[in-house]
């Protein structure tokens, strides 16, 4: 190999690493972001989780009973979107992966005949209890802390006008709807 094609390949190399910059250049140039504002998704809830870490803030929680006297039944039918993709919500509806839920408030847990519960409800059937807003809320919230071992992969509202207002949407699926606590 001769001193010419020694400088045509060293020529090439430092050619292609000079392009290689030119266009990452200008690519800044062109598309040039601040810091954490580029592209993406906001997640709800993101701007809550920041803020300045030497202040710390306690949620204060607001009673179900205040929740369910202004909670809206119509905006509660658009949060019940997110539940029929496993449960049918009409008078004899059919169980589905999860069960029935047609006049759910004061029903007892694990009632609805041919579906197959998680242990935890069948304990809790066995207990005598029943399905009242207060555990609807807790379950709502996160169906794995009120009901350890439970089959359902849902993992919760966590807006706590989100359950009101479906719980308020779920009392108008009732021939005989069950009132709110007023405490």
């Amino acid at each position: 190999m001769n001193w010419i094609d020694l400088q045509k390949i060293f020529g090439a190399v430092l050619g292609t690493l000079l392009f290689i910059m030119s266009v990452g250049f200008l690519a800044e140039a062109l598309y040039h972001t601040e810091g954490g504002k580029g592209g993406g998704y906001t997640l709800a809830g993101a701007e809550e989780a920041q803020g300045d870490d030497s202040e710390t803030t306690e949620e204060v929680a607001v009673p179900l009973a205040t929740l369910l006297a202004s909670a809206d039944a119509s905006k509660g039918e658009k949060v019940l979107k997110k539940c029929t993709a496993c449960h049918t919500f009409e008078e004899g509806g059919a169980n589905k992966v999860g069960p029935a839920l047609y006049d759910i408030v004061g029903r007892e847990l694990a009632a609805v005949d041919g579906f197959a519960y998680s242990d935890i409800f069948n304990q809790y059937k066995s207990e005598g209890r029943t399905w009242t807003y207060e555990d609807l809320n807790a379950f709502l919230l996160k169906p794995k802390d009120y009901a350890p071992g439970t089959k359902m992969s849902f993992a919760g509202l966590k807006k706590e006008t989100d359950r009101a207002d479906l719980l308020a949407y779920l009392q108008t699926l009732s021939a005989s709807p069950v009132a709110f606590p007023t405490e």
